[in-house]
């Protein structure tokens, strides 16, 4: 049997896409000309056997003649050995080691999708859209993408230097990060303003949909019932496990399909419905995502704001939209190949396109002025009062100066969902 994974981004963690879906065996036949190419392979890998100037293992020149066929076909097709097989095995339960960063191979260099929440990857200042150029001073050029993330994976305690190139930074930036066993808390929820729910979902694992549920549950039970909506971030939210991804649709969908994936053969195709569920009971949605919101996470965006369930803020995603089947081999090793597409309910692929957000928000650091030059009513000399037996203060006093506010985006998302929120309330009165 054949594992399809959905989403998947070759990590230094790794974390996955994972979805089990079976995909019957194919039989193709060989023309004379592919016995031909490989007779042609036979005699080069017996010519290297007797004449390379040194001794060569029998074992890793399959194993990279194997990964150099599967990884010219496009970056998420790899062979993965016993290690690497194992590794990313454990990995989908939410606890492995590494450094904290999803990666993908672009020009030849390791790009960073996103760091991982609370990771020394996140502490050390990685962001999204890195280039990384050096492990330990020496060169990713030239490297596969699998053969990059087992120089980044290492023993916990132990350091690893890169070196990054950053848009907009004219010098490389060196970073050293020590390795560490990371543990991913995939949601995280808090009451913003009193009465909005906020809820970060930083990976899809398979705890993910039960800790949604719970922390929505617990932010409702926080606010008496009382609330104006939920804002759902998946910003920098790499993927994860494809049917947790589906979960999470489903929990605010209450009918409708929420993803399908096509392969080759249109017999493979599949869909995924909703079911009569939505755990916040129609109040409005806000879904924040970015350029580091890639595969899983772009299907629940794309479900969301294809039954316009939820408004999409924020910037493009990734536009990670391939399926791909993990296939065990022999000696314990796996092959991961693409096999399928998949596509948001309205029959859109975001393959190397992304989700469009409906409101565009580019992240910005907003400071509020300290103080105004501008005058009202109330700091005339003699002015008429209010009439109002408990008159306001006349606002003479000194305005404060308030804090930088950090997240811009997400201020734009509680002021939408505080608008959206009032004009639902004044439809229903």
């Amino acid at each position: 049997m054949r594992h399809v994974f959905t989403g998947f981004l070759a990590t230094a963690v790794v974390a996955l896409s994972l979805v089990i879906l079976t995909v019957p065996e194919r039989k193709v036949e060989a023309s004379s000309e592919t016995y031909r190419q490989l007779n042609l392979f036979g005699d080069v890998f017996a010519k290297i056997r007797e004449d390379y100037v040194e001794e060569v293992d029998d074992a890793k020149l399959i194993e990279a003649a194997i990964n150099g066929m599967l990884a010219s076909l496009d970056p998420h097709s790899s062979y993965l050995n016993p290690d690497s097989y194992k590794g990313m095995k454990v990995q989908t339960r939410g606890k492995f080691g590494g450094l904290g960063i999803e990666v993908t191979m672009e020009n030849g260099l390791v790009k960073v999708v996103a760091p991982i929440d609370d990771t020394p990857a996140a502490a050390a200042g990685v962001q999204a859209g890195d280039y990384i150029t050096h492990l330990d001073g020496e060169p990713v050029l030239g490297l596969s993408l699998s053969e990059a993330v087992e120089k980044m994976r290492g023993l916990v305690d132990t350091d690893i230097d890169l070196t990054i190139r950053r848009k907009d930074v004219k010098e490389p930036i060196e970073i050293t990060i020590t390795r560490a066993t990371i543990t991913v808390q995939s949601v995280r929820g808090r009451i913003e303003d009193e009465d909005i729910l906020y809820v970060r979902i930083s990976s899809f694992t398979q705890q993910t949909d039960s800790g949604l549920r719970k922390t929505v549950k617990k932010l409702i039970e926080e606010t008496g019932g009382n609330y104006k909506g939920l804002i759902i971030d998946l910003r920098n939210n790499p993927g994860g496990l494809l049917d947790q991804a589906i979960a999470v649709s489903d929990a605010f969908l209450e009918k409708g399909e929420i993803v399908s994936t096509r392969g080759r053969d249109p017999k493979d195709s599949q869909r995924f419905n909703a079911t009569d569920d939505d755990i916040v009971s129609g109040k409005p949605i806000i879904v924040m995502i970015n350029g580091g919101s890639a595969s899983a996470s772009e299907i629940v965006a794309g479900a969301l704001q294809d039954h316009r369930r939820a408004v999409i803020i924020g910037t493009k995603s990734f536009g990670k939209g391939s399926v791909q089947t993990i296939v065990p081999l022999q000696g314990n090793g796996a092959m991961r190949m693409t096999t399928a597409r998949y596509y948001t309910p309205s029959g859109i692929s975001i393959q190397a396109k992304g989700i469009e957000p409906d409101i565009e928000v580019q992240q910005a650091k907003l400071e509020l002025l300290e103080g105004s030059s501008r005058r009202s009513e109330a700091d005339l000399r003699n002015h008429l009062k209010n009439g109002n037996a408990a008159e306001e203060k006349s606002g003479k006093e000194k305005s404060q100066a308030a804090p930088e506010i950090e997240d811009y985006q997400l201020l734009r998302a509680k002021d939408l969902l505080k608008g959206v929120s009032l004009f639902a309330k004044k439809v229903v009165n």
